[in-house]
C-alpha cells in the first residue's frame, strides 16, 4: 500500500466521529461530499492496512475501491471476489451499526465469490455501538 493511501488511526476516528450522527440518524443533516469522502476511505483503506491481500476488492463508489485479504491475486477484469455498497452503507458496516450477514441478506451491500465475506471479519472499523 502506498503511503499516501495508508490510513492514520487518529485520522479514520475522527473522519467517523465527523459523519457519525447522520449515520445514526438517518434523518440528520449529510455530512458535506469531503467528510463523508474522508471517512470512507479511511476506512476501507484501514480494512486493506489490516487484512492485506489481493484477493478480494472491496468498493465503494465513487470514493474507493481497495484490494484487500490474504489470497489468489487477480490481475485483470472483473476480480472474483467484491464487496461493493453505498458510501452510507459501508460506514454503517464500517462503524457497527448495521452487521454484514443482516445487511446481505437485505441486499443492501452487493457481494460476490467465496472469500468476499471475510471483509466481515475485518468489522467494525471504527465501533460506534
Amino acid at each position: 500500500m502506498a503511503p499516501r493511501d495508508r490510513a492514520d488511526p487518529a485520522q479514520t476516528r475522527a473522519a467517523v466521529l465527523a459523519v457519525a450522527d447522520w449515520l445514526r440518524d438517518e434523518t440528520a443533516p449529510a455530512p458535506g461530499r469531503s467528510a463523508l469522502a474522508a471517512a470512507v476511505r479511511l476506512t476501507a483503506r484501514t480494512v486493506a492496512q489490516e487484512a492485506p491481500g489481493n484477493s478480494v476488492e472491496l468498493r465503494v463508489p465513487p470514493f474507493v475501491a481497495v484490494q484487500c485479504i490474504e489470497g489468489v491475486r487477480h490481475t485483470r477484469g472483473t476480480p472474483p471476489n467484491v464487496v461493493e455498497s453505498s458510501p452510507r452503507e459501508w460506514l454503517l458496516l464500517a462503524t457497527g451499526l448495521l452487521d454484514f450477514d443482516d445487511a446481505l441478506a437485505a441486499h443492501r451491500i452487493s457481494v460476490s465469490g467465496h472469500r468476499a465475506g471475510d471483509v466481515a471479519s475485518r468489522l467494525p472499523v471504527v465501533p460506534l455501538n
